[in-house]
């Protein structure tokens, strides 16, 4: 399977002259791409949060088992994001890309058309497992792909544009779901089905879209298209390294890397912890109805993509360049409005979907800098094993707390336990990429 997905020969360059055309066509056909991609992976990722209202209900499970159960896509999807992320270094992302895509939307159809799947907890987290770490092998490829064919200078807008494809795919999760209700009696378990049928198709596209290095396609590197090279640019980091080079070299040693990976579990912790309990939480506490919390949910999703576009506009503008300050700025404001989604009395659904709202256009912005902090720590031949430790600390860490922690937190202590954790996460981001902007400021990487 690896010699499927190893990256394309390098072939002989084509002319100067059809060099920019061809580099133009293929950057918007690759970047058209892994956006689509990239949405099509969260068609097929967050769907068990809502038919969780529906388990609790006609199978009496706990809110900690489903919480449980939730874990295994954070847990499979943490290490898979780092492992696989280090196989996509050395794979071709238009395969690789492809591949888990297929696969995922596969365990999903299970869960639709397979009455044993949802029978009990083990059969659910196993699946939910397997599924998770087919998700692992979304980002990376997609990381790769930016670092090929942007350069630095350009590269801090492009992966704020690409990034919102999450918020497009996981926003478009609760209007699918009012559509296969509608479609199917309302039988929710379309929840599983339905978007994985779209998610075939989109995995098609991948395949018809998506290329490997520019070098691959008879181009020059980005860096000598573009005239932009790194301070510690050479020829060699345009050849294939070996794994146990990028992991010592590259990736363990490097401190900057690990504070913003600690730094990613709890803003991961936050994200999901609104985000997977949304629908539990506004119909128990604030007396949502399924429609009602489908489209709260796709509000949170979607809020994501004006505030990712704005915190990269800043961090470039504002900040030029420096990641950290602008992730902080984005968490003070997340902490606000993580109080007012908690405190806010039940029969103000308006303030409630105004504060879910917030948290979403605010918290996504710093997910998109630390991962694109990543990016520019390592050389382009290393990204996606950098961007696979955020994510071991971000799933691993913060989203895996985020299901099992505040499950039994709220079982135990209430809702007001689980927002302590999720004001106390807030608080522990912002010192951790605090950290990050001292340390990188002395040394120049900020």
């Amino acid at each position: 399977m690896i010699g499927i997905f190893r990256p394309a020969k390098h072939i002989e360059r084509i002319s100067a002259e059809d060099s920019t055309q061809t580099y133009n066509k293929l950057r918007w056909q690759v970047f058209i791409g892994i956006f689509i991609g990239y949405a099509g992976y969260y068609l097929v990722r967050k769907n068990f949060s809502l038919a969780m209202p529906y388990l609790i209900e006609e199978y009496g499970y706990s809110r900690g088992e489903l919480g449980t159960v939730l874990a295994a896509v954070s847990i499979a999807y943490g290490l898979s994001k780092f492992i696989m992320g280090n196989v996509s270094d050395r794979s071709n992302p238009r395969f690789f890309m492809a591949a888990g895509l297929f696969s995922s939307a596969a365990v999903m159809l299970t869960f639709g058309f397979a009455p044993w799947a949802t029978g009990s907890i083990t059969v659910m987290f196993v699946l939910l497992f397997i599924n998770g770490w087919f998700q692992g092998m979304g980002w990376p490829p997609s990381g790769r792909t930016m670092v090929h064919w942007w350069s630095r200078r350009e590269r801090g807008g492009t992966v704020a544009i690409w990034n919102v494809a999450h918020n497009v795919g996981g926003g478009l999760i609760g209007p699918i779901f009012l559509l296969g209700l509608w479609l199917f009696n309302g039988d929710w378990l379309s929840v599983f089905y339905l978007p994985a049928f779209f998610a075939v198709a989109i995995a098609i596209l991948i395949l018809l879209l998506l290329r490997d290095t520019p070098q691959s396609c008879g181009l020059p590197p980005i860096e000598e298209y573009k005239d932009d090279y790194p301070d510690d640019y050479d020829d060699s980091q345009e050849f294939e390294v070996s794994a146990k080079t990028i992991f010592l070299k590259y990736v363990l040693n490097n401190k900057l890397l690990w504070f913003i990976a600690v730094a990613n579990a709890f803003v991961y912790l936050i994200r999901y912890g609104v985000l997977d309990w949304a629908p539990v939480y506004l119909s128990e506490v604030k007396n949502f109805t399924v429609d009602k919390s489908s489209w709260a949910y796709f509000l949170y999703e979607w809020a994501g993509i004006p505030g990712t576009l704005l915190c990269g506009w800043i961090s470039d503008k504002l900040f030029r360049g420096q990641r950290a300050p602008a992730a902080i700025l984005f968490m003070l404001l997340v902490t606000i409005a993580v109080l007012v989604y908690w405190l806010n009395p039940a029969g103000n659904p308006t303030i409630d979907l105004i504060a879910l709202v917030m948290i979403g256009f605010f918290i996504y912005g710093p997910v998109m800098l630390i991962g694109l902090y990543a990016l520019e720590l390592v050389p382009k031949k290393a990204a996606g094993t950098a961007a696979g430790l955020t994510g071991l600390f971000g799933y691993l860490g913060g989203a895996v707390a985020a299901n099992i922690i505040l499950g039994y937190t709220v079982d135990f202590y209430g809702w007001d336990g689980g927002f302590t954790i999720l004001v106390g996460s807030c608080v522990m981001a912002i010192f951790f990429l605090g950290l990050a902007w001292f340390i990188g400021h002395r040394s120049g990487k900020s």
